[in-house]
């Protein structure tokens, strides 16, 4: 049997659609292994592709401000591909990306969101993190109350996507299928979301709605050992959209506060 092309063509060094070809050997039964093979870049396209990625990657913002203008579904689809290509512990896939675009099942998310959000802000959560993240969205919407939580941007953006980690699977005969690692692949699978969606020039907030999950999943008609991991509008900028002031010392952390070579 022919091999499989993990990456179809092959391409030339510093490409800048295809950094490599990596072809998968034979057909095999599964769990077997198969040999594969990968070209390599030479040291400067490496570089080179690397600080293109850097420069493309440093203009991405958490956006609370979004266009209502409408996003191809396929886009967003294809940026849940990108995501599914994310590592898993034992390969097992544990997320779900649903992607909300009725009005109606919107502005039941923004409610069960605000609702809950306003209890958090008043009684759950500690004060320091109040404050921490009080100049984040302080007057953000005009027409709101001071002390009256509101999330506009969840009817705004033309999308919500809402990602459900498997706490674990079920198979066809309906039976609990054990899923390991989850929260750390779901978290890789939507750092892949956020790269692809960049790529693109959309946008969005990763929020975590605590309180209003499981009313989230109902909206969402999803099975019970599906949990809402994270909330995610995602949408294009509007004209006026702002974003916390940061300069070149706040925006990210130097390299040598993030990287340590022993």
């Amino acid at each position: 049997m022919s091999p499989r092309h993990i990456t179809v063509k092959a391409a030339a060094e510093g490409s800048a659609r295809l950094p490599y070809t990596a072809v998968q050997g034979e057909v095999l039964p599964r769990g077997k292994h198969a040999h594969f093979h990968a070209t390599r870049l030479g040291a400067a396209s490496m570089r080179q592709r690397t600080g293109d990625l850097l420069a493309l990657m440093d203009q991405r913002r958490s956006l609370r401000f979004f266009s209502s203008d409408p996003v191809p579904l396929d886009v967003i689809q294809q940026c849940v591909r990108v995501a599914g290509t994310a590592p898993s512990g034992a390969h097992c896939q544990p997320w779900t990306f649903v992607i909300v675009t009725d009005p109606q099942r919107k502005a039941a998310i923004r409610a069960a969101v605000e609702a809950e959000e306003q209890i958090n802000y008043d009684r759950r959560m500690r004060k320091s993190w109040v404050g921490d993240v009080q100049g984040l969205v302080d007057n953000l919407h005009a027409g709101a109350k001071a002390d009256k939580v509101v999330k506009p941007y969840l009817t705004e953006a033309p999308a919500i996507v809402v990602v459900m980690k498997q706490v674990h699977g079920v198979d066809e005969a309906g039976a609990k299928v054990d899923h390991y690692y989850v929260e750390q692949s779901v978290g890789l699978a939507v750092g892949l979301f956020l790269a692809a969606l960049t790529n693109i020039g959309l946008f969005t907030l990763t929020s975590t709605p605590m309180g209003a999950e499981k009313a989230i999943r109902d909206v969402c008609g999803r099975p019970e050992h599906e949990k809402v991991f994270l909330l995610m509008p995602v949408g294009w900028a509007a004209d006026d959209a702002t974003v916390p002031y940061r300069d070149d010392s706040t925006l990210r952390k130097p390299l040598e506060e993030v990287a340590v070579v022993v």
